[in-house]
C-alpha cells in the first residue's frame, strides 16, 4: 500500500485507541505497522519472509511497542490482541477468515480483493453464494466500505480491493450443536452446489456416519429440506441440517 492516507482511514473504522492490542497480518515493509505503534497500546506485527522481517527490526528499532513475530500466521503462536487492521496476503483470504472466526476479538479492519469481499455478503440465489458466505455470516457482522483503486499498490494487482470491516456475532444468530460439523457440512454440500441436499449429502452421512448405502440413502431422504438445491439454502437451513446430522 502505497497511499498512506489509506492507514488513517483503517484507523478510524476500527474505532483505534490508545488500551488496544493490533494484529497486523503481513507487515511487509512496516508502513501501517509504523502507523499503527503511534495508536495504540501494542501491535503484534506478523510476517512470514524473513528478509522482510530483518527490514521490519530496523524500520520499528525505536518503537517498543511492536512485537514482530516471524512466521505463518495461521501456524506460529500468536498473543492475545483485541482489533485486527491489516492488508493480508490476498492469497491466504479465506483461510485467514477461518482463522479468525475462532479468535476472540473486537473489531477486524481488513483489504481484501473486491471479488472476495463480495462473497462474503451474497445473499441467497447469487450464482456466488458459496460455503464462505454461510459460515461468515454465522461468525461475524461483513461491512464492505471503501474501494481501494489498484493503483494505491506496488506493485499494482490486478483487481480494484475493498476495505471490509468484521464485527463478531455475539450471539451467533443461531444454534449449533457443532461448530466443527457444520463448517464441514457447509463445504461439502458447495462442491455439488446444483444439486438436491439428498444427494448431495450422501458423502458427507457415509463418512461421519460410517452407514451402509441404503442406510444412508434412507436418512438423507428424511432429512429437512432435502428436495431443495444446496444453493437455495439460507446459512440457518444449514444450521439446522448440521444439527440434525451430529451424533
Amino acid at each position: 500500500m502505497v497511499e498512506s492516507s489509506i492507514f488513517q482511514c483503517m484507523a478510524d473504522y476500527a474505532s483505534l485507541r490508545r488500551s488496544d492490542v493490533v494484529l497486523d497480518i503481513g507487515a511487509g515493509l512496516g508502513f501501517l505497522t509504523c502507523f499503527l505503534a503511534n495508536k495504540c497500546e501494542a501491535v503484534l506485527a506478523v510476517e512470514s519472509d524473513s528478509r522482510l522481517v530483518r527490514v521490519l527490526r530496523e524500520q520499528l528499532e525505536n518503537s517498543p511497542n511492536v512485537k514482530i513475530i516471524e512466521g505463518d500466521v495461521l501456524k506460529v503462536q500468536i498473543p492475545q490482541f483485541n482489533k485486527v487492521v491489516s492488508i493480508p496476503p490476498y492469497h491466504i483470504s479465506s483461510a485467514l477468515l477461518l482463522w479468525l472466526f475462532n479468535r476472540n476479538f473486537d473489531c477486524a479492519v481488513l483489504i481484501f480483493q473486491k471479488e472476495f469481499a463480495n462473497r462474503l455478503v451474497f445473499s441467497v440465489g447469487n450464482e456466488d453464494y458459496g460455503w464462505l458466505t454461510v459460515v461468515a455470516y454465522y461468525r461475524v457482522e461483513v461491512e464492505l466500505l471503501d474501494e481501494i483503486p489498484k493503483w494505491m499498490f506496488y506493485p499494482q494487482p490486478e483487481v480494484d480491493s475493498v476495505i471490509v470491516r468484521l464485527k463478531p456475532k455475539r450471539p451467533p444468530p443461531f444454534t449449533l450443536k457443532n461448530e466443527a460439523v457444520f463448517k464441514q457440512l457447509v463445504q461439502t454440500l458447495f462442491t455439488q452446489r446444483n444439486r438436491k441436499v439428498r444427494n448431495a449429502v450422501l458423502p458427507f452421512i457415509k463418512g461421519m456416519h460410517a452407514t451402509i448405502a441404503e442406510d444412508a440413502v434412507k436418512l438423507a431422504d428424511s432429512l429437512p429440506f432435502h428436495d431443495k438445491r444446496v444453493r437455495e439454502l439460507a446459512p440457518e437451513d444449514f444450521g439446522v441440517l448440521a444439527n440434525v446430522l451430529t451424533k
